[in-house]
């Protein structure tokens, strides 16, 4: 069974920092394209992804702020978070789309609070 958990979420004042972490089991990240969401309300937005090839790419709103990383070993990947802003307030999500079956598997969310 595939499970993805996602850990390191909390709040924060403006200009800080948060590394954001998700664990897999039943799927080694590597072989795979793993992407970052966040929902806030009304809205989901990719923030950023990396593939197999360890390829990354970025929403605008996070270029040169968040970086996105992986630890093969520990079948991990991070979002190192900095100079957040209070509109990064969201639940952040680890997802990996399913190339097979067109679904997407999806960890249970952390929450990012952003204070001003």
């Amino acid at each position: 069974q595939v499970q993805l958990v996602e850990s390191g979420g909390g709040l924060v004042q403006a200009g800080g920092s948060l590394r954001l972490s998700c664990a897999a089991s039943g799927i080694i990240f590597s072989h795979n394209y793993v992407g970052w969401y966040r929902q806030a309300p009304g809205q989901r937005e990719l923030v950023a992804g990396i593939t197999s090839g360890g390829y990354t790419n970025y929403a605008d709103s996070v270029k040169g702020r968040f970086t996105i990383f992986r630890d093969n070993a520990k079948n991990t990947v991070y979002l190192q978070m900095n100079s957040l802003k209070p509109e990064d307030t969201a639940v952040y999500y680890c997802n990996v789309p399913v190339v097979t079956t067109g679904g997407d598997i999806w960890g249970q969310g952390t929450q990012v609070t952003v204070s001003s």
